[in-house]
């Protein structure tokens, strides 16, 4: 919807209280260039459709936003496109369509995605369970421009995509102009991905690209970890009081300006604007 600008591009999950729109007064207030939303209720299966005013109130408010770009939403937690009960697939395959539909009315980039897990299926098994579900999919919503990211996960449980590996084998099968991925430093960390230091994140950097993945990231959810290295717990912290730390955070800031970096820490009292004042501190 609007033309990029050379700048690096920080931002938050926005709230929708009250409306969509409403997340253009929280990003004006906070001052970003990009955000995270979600299009509807995430606690939900069946949330009511968007109506024309909302979409056009959306758009309306986005206009007079032009050095907002990207915008992108965030899936259902609900979805667990892994899942071998049927009826839980069939929720999930029907809430992303639902999802990317939204999106796409919204004019928004991507849509990321928490894969689901297996629930004692197995890893592979999983993994073609959320491959034949991603192509349905796509199918459904053919026409859509949004890119659909599946995100890392802590490896809490069963959950897939805690590393490379099994993110490659997800998004392998599907074009790069439909599915790409979405990375998240805490859960990065809590599955063994040591990135508190430049030299760990240039390996990161270096096992993205031995896996063809670094080309498809087109997103990254900046987050510190409450829990140690390979904890494999989800529990995200504030920017530089968690065990990450600084330095990782500076080299990503660093090494992708041009990628979308939202915070997705609790949002108590003015934390919001202490971990955004802290990470473009951290801007060279």
């Amino acid at each position: 919807m609007q033309s990029r600008k050379a700048e690096n591009r920080i931002g938050v999950h926005c709230s929708v209280s009250g409306g969509l729109h409403k997340a253009f007064d929280e990003a004006d207030s906070l001052g970003i260039n990009t955000f995270q939303i979600f299009t509807r209720n995430q606690r939900q299966w069946f949330p009511p459709p968007l109506s024309d005013d909302d979409i056009q109130e959306f758009h309306n408010r986005w206009k007079g936003s032009k050095h907002i770009f990207p915008i992108f939403s965030h899936a259902s937690y609900l979805i667990n496109l892994a899942s071998d009960d049927e009826k839980i697939r069939r929720r999930s395959i029907n809430a992303l369509i639902d999802e990317i539909k939204r999106a796409s009315v919204l004019g928004l980039s991507y849509v990321v995605v928490h894969p689901g897990a297996h629930k004692g299926a197995g890893v592979e098994t999983g993994i073609e369970n959320v491959i034949i579900a991603i192509e349905q999919v796509l199918r459904e919503t053919d026409s859509s421009g949004v890119i659909l990211l599946i995100e890392n996960t802590a490896g809490q449980g069963t959950a897939l995509a805690s590393s490379l590996e099994e993110l490659k084998k997800i998004i392998e099968p599907f074009d790069a102009d439909r599915v790409g991925i979405a990375l998240d430093t805490c859960h990065l960390f809590a599955s063994g991905y040591d990135i508190r230091t430049e030299q760990g994140v240039l390996d990161l950097v270096e096992k993205l690209k031995e896996s063809e993945l670094f080309s498809r990231l087109h997103v990254w959810h900046l987050n510190d970890s409450k829990h140690p290295l390979g904890s494999r717990k989800d529990r995200h912290e504030h920017i530089g009081k968690g065990h990450i730390g600084l330095e990782g955070f500076k080299v990503i800031l660093n090494l992708f300006p041009d990628l979308p970096k939202v915070i997705e820490t609790p949002k108590v009292g003015n934390w919001d604007e202490k971990n955004l004042k802290t990470l473009k501190e951290l801007v060279d």
